[in-house]
């Protein structure tokens, strides 16, 4: 599993560890939930909760999503999170920052994993799902609500990346791709949309991903990455919806 030392340079935070129609919104309090993790599994987990002895690290994702809540305007978002290697701790970042979403109240988030070939959600969480998000995006009779599952943390949802496939650029540049993003924003107002992508290496994919998002994060490895690499991976993200490097140790 990702290291828990993470930092975050640029424009952003430091992390340090010491029936659903598309446009109608559904109250928060009516959201179907499994058992909740306990603090035991969550800390094994490396997912954050309120509580955690890491004050650090939960003080610093509760920053990042602040300061993405403000550079939005308050408004809910889509955000892609993107590793510059693979392994740089993506899904890490981008599970944390869900939870961190999910912390408050009035929030909901849920997270998507679009690394179609190495997916780490469901075994993260230890979700065993039927479809995910290949099965919807390649089957027309699979619905939005088939793909969504709890994840045992109050107010997150997490949609699978589903059956293995080469198919990403395609899958991601479809039309069910873009009426799956904008059902899942509009579904809920106060709803926050984290896409777990596939590394930046990946670029196909990732370029694709990143015109179904707000902002985009990139994730890399400290002292494992080149300045050229790094810029290269801003030009794959877009600069104009860059928002910040995250270094994880």
């Amino acid at each position: 599993m990702e290291s828990k030392k993470t930092e975050i340079e640029s424009n952003l935070v430091s992390l340090e560890s010491a029936s659903h129609s598309h446009g109608t919104h559904v109250s928060i309090d009516k959201m179907a939930e499994i058992k909740s993790l306990d603090h035991d599994e969550l800390r094994r987990r490396n997912i954050i909760y309120a509580g955690t002895t890491d004050r650090p690290l939960l003080d610093a994702f509760r920053s990042l999503r602040t300061r993405l809540v403000q550079q939005s305007g308050g408004k809910n978002f889509v955000v892609l999170i993107s590793s510059a290697t693979r392994g740089g701790g993506g899904s890490f970042v981008s599970l944390n920052l869900a939870a961190a979403f999910a912390l408050d109240s009035t929030k909901t988030s849920v997270i998507v994993d679009c690394n179609i070939l190495e997916p780490r959600l469901d075994s993260m969480l230890s979700i065993p799902p039927d479809y995910g998000l290949t099965d919807y995006l390649s089957k027309p009779n699979i619905e939005i609500d088939d793909i969504i599952y709890s994840s045992g943390i109050p107010r997150l949802r997490m949609i699978p990346a589903g059956a293995r496939s080469e198919l990403g650029a395609e899958l991601f540049s479809s039309s069910r791709m873009a009426n799956l993003i904008r059902g899942l924003r509009e579904r809920y107002e106060d709803r926050y949309i984290i896409l777990d992508a596939p590394p930046i290496e990946a670029n196909a994919e990732v370029r694709i991903l990143s015109e179904h998002c707000d902002q985009a994060l990139m994730v890399v490895p400290y002292g494992k990455v080149t300045n050229s690499q790094i810029l290269g991976g801003v030009e794959v993200l877009g600069s104009s919806k860059f928002a910040g490097t995250i270094f994880n140790d």
